[in-house]
């Protein structure tokens, strides 16, 4: 398979992903929670957030049932007071109510609870995601340098607050004739990154996100922004994701990659 056929594939894998029934367009609400128990609009039960898990009251008739893999979905129906693990522990615990998902999460020690309903409207209007062309230029080689540390920097995310972002090096790179480094993370082996650059904002996304390989030796790696992708944020407004670092918005128009999210 040649680079451009595997960003092909690439292209259509990522809108089987985002228009999935739970995909990232199926989210409808991200609901932070208070150690008293409340209602949800839209929801059954009472929920609430205690010692690192979320807490629900809920009775067998309000059809909330623990999402166990391989299981009947008859079983798992929730009766009385239960806690649901959120999706940073190993073993996270989502539940359903219908066809609708209902994932725990933890941010910064913070717990809410997401709904994913495939009935959404923006799942409903997605018309798909619009790309640049393949161009093999937009493939550098980069260098990895990690950090002695790793680090965290505070920026800003797209629900308005700030939160830390752990950052582990720089990569560095030539593009258009000029040199360039990008703070980036760490994600298993291969390298992430939040950038923004000269189309963000106008013909593309407000930021991007991109994944590099896992560096090689004397930290060799390739910067393929081809496979530039938007952030979940691009797809519902419930989503929490993190701005560029300091650094990271490039002066050149990265004309490669994912541009906006189309709708009927």
């Amino acid at each position: 398979m040649t680079a451009a056929e595997e960003w092909k594939h690439w292209t259509e894998a990522r809108t089987a992903s985002v228009s999935a029934p739970h995909g990232p367009l199926a989210l409808t609400g991200t609901h932070w929670l208070e150690p008293e128990p409340a209602r949800i609009t839209g929801l059954p039960g009472l929920w609430s957030a205690a010692d690192g898990l979320v807490r629900v009251s809920a009775t067998a008739a309000d059809g909330i049932r623990l999402e166990t893999p391989g299981h009947d979905p008859q079983d798992g129906l929730l009766d009385g007071e239960h806690t649901l693990r959120p999706d940073t522990d190993p073993v996270p615990q989502p539940a359903t109510l219908g066809d609708v998902r209902l994932v725990p999460i933890e941010r910064e020690g913070e717990l809410a609870l997401r709904v994913f309903d495939p009935a959404s409207p923006a799942r409903t209007a997605f018309a798909g995601i619009t790309v640049y062309p393949y161009a093999p230029e937009w493939a550098v080689p980069a260098v990895f340098t990690p950090f002695e540390d790793d680090r965290a920097v505070v920026v800003p995310n797209a629900d308005g607050r700030e939160r830390p972002l752990e950052v582990t090096g720089r990569i560095a790179f030539r593009l258009a004739g000029e040199d360039h480094t990008l703070t980036v993370s760490r994600s298993g082996e291969r390298l992430t990154g939040v950038i923004a650059d000269a189309t963000s904002g106008h013909q593309t996304y407000r930021f991007r996100f991109i994944t590099l390989p896992a560096p090689g030796t004397h930290g060799r790696t390739v910067l393929d922004l081809n496979h530039a992708y938007l952030p979940p944020c691009a797809f519902a407004d419930h989503f929490v994701c993190p701005f560029p670092p300091p650094g990271n918005r490039l002066t050149v128009a990265v004309e490669a990659g994912e541009k906006q999210v189309l709708s009927r």
